[in-house]
């Protein structure tokens, strides 16, 4: 359990919600001293209304320490400050670096001072749900999910609260349940969802800093998010079902037949949600750009199917069928990927 006396220099202990590949990568790189994951918590009574459930049990894992092994492919002297307090090993040929992190599973929100919520978009409003009336009201919240639906159900259910989003282009994957790999190093911008939100964005993207990583205040979050969900549904349900790297769909029938009538959808429905036009050949050289310059990577939704788990299509190429059908658009070939994903 994390002490009173760990206080980071934001005001208290940052938790980690989700412990999947993403939160291990900010946990693995943020000042150890003050950084932390909190468990799921078990609903008592679930039969009960929604709003009056009791979340008093934890999920805690049989041990009280995270621990896994970085794997950062990325020469050891671009390695951020205090990754190697815990350096284990490097080799300047491979630009590989290893470290062994142990963090804390947090048992109470008595010191902490910022939240980030790594979870799953699926995932999102219930973990929140539990922990949330166990903070205080100031304490602001960073949301990680992939796609879009799961921020905006979380900023209205809490308008109160500040409450950010985040949009990422850091690549990180789990090889093994006790190994991650941060294998392609990008941008994270960070952005108020509420209207208190908006006074805590300078002092978070000063914490998320501090993991060296490139951290940026965003006025229009939104904007942002819709940028990466347009490549997320233009690569990612193709690779799931295609069973492929992101590079290897831009030469496949599947993806030729689809790609045209697809940004086209997307185009129209962005213009009818935030009024930005964008033709639907820019859309498409956007998104073969990204699958060029990640070709050998494995998609978080190819790796979902290939889990077993339950992938995000809900939240990005299914959000895009919710979004068509509020402004009376059709989108058959998006309704057509959520389908088949679905399915897998």
């Amino acid at each position: 359990m994390v002490s009173a006396g760990e206080r980071s220099g934001g005001g208290g202990v940052i938790a980690i919600l989700g412990a999947g590949s993403l939160g291990r990568l900010w946990a693995a790189l943020l000042p150890s001293a003050h950084c932390g994951f909190l468990p799921r918590l078990v609903c008592d009574r679930p039969e009960e209304n929604q709003l009056r459930r009791s979340f008093s049990r934890q999920k805690l894992p049989p041990e009280t320490r995270c621990e896994y092994v970085l794997v950062r492919s990325v020469p050891p002297s671009m390695a951020p400050q205090g990754f190697g307090r815990e350096f284990l090993t490097a080799s300047p040929n491979a630009g590989e670096a290893r470290a062994k992190i142990s963090l804390p599973w947090i048992q109470s929100p008595e010191n902490v001072g910022l939240l980030l919520v790594t979870t799953k978009a699926g995932d999102t409003f219930s973990a929140l749900e539990e922990w949330l009336p166990r903070f205080p009201e100031n304490t602001p919240v960073v949301l990680f999910q992939n796609g879009l639906g799961s921020q905006q159900e979380v900023a209205e259910r809490w308008p109160e609260r500040p409450i950010l989003a985040a949009s990422t282009t850091e690549g990180a994957n789990r090889p093994s349940p006790e190994v991650l790999v941060h294998a392609g190093a990008g941008d994270t911008w960070v952005g108020a969802l509420t209207a208190s939100a908006a006074d805590h964005t300078a002092s978070v993207v000063q914490q998320l800093a501090e993991t060296g990583l490139r951290v940026h205040a965003e006025e229009n979050i939104l904007q942002r998010l819709w940028q990466k969900l347009i490549v997320n549904a233009g690569i990612n349900p193709f690779t799931a079902l295609l069973d492929c790297p992101n590079g290897d769909i831009l030469n496949s029938p599947l993806y030729q037949q689809n790609i045209d009538e697809l940004c086209s959808e997307i185009s129209v429905l962005l213009e009818a949600e935030t009024s930005e036009a964008i033709a639907p050949e820019v859309l498409r050289e956007r998104i073969e750009t990204v699958a060029r310059n990640t070709a050998s990577n494995t998609s978080s939704m190819r790796a979902d199917v290939l889990a077993g788990r339950k992938t995000e299509i809900d939240y990005i190429n299914g959000y895009l069928v919710q979004c068509g059908r509020c402004h009376s658009i059709a989108t058959p070939v998006n309704q057509m990927l959520t389908e088949r994903v679905q399915g897998l």
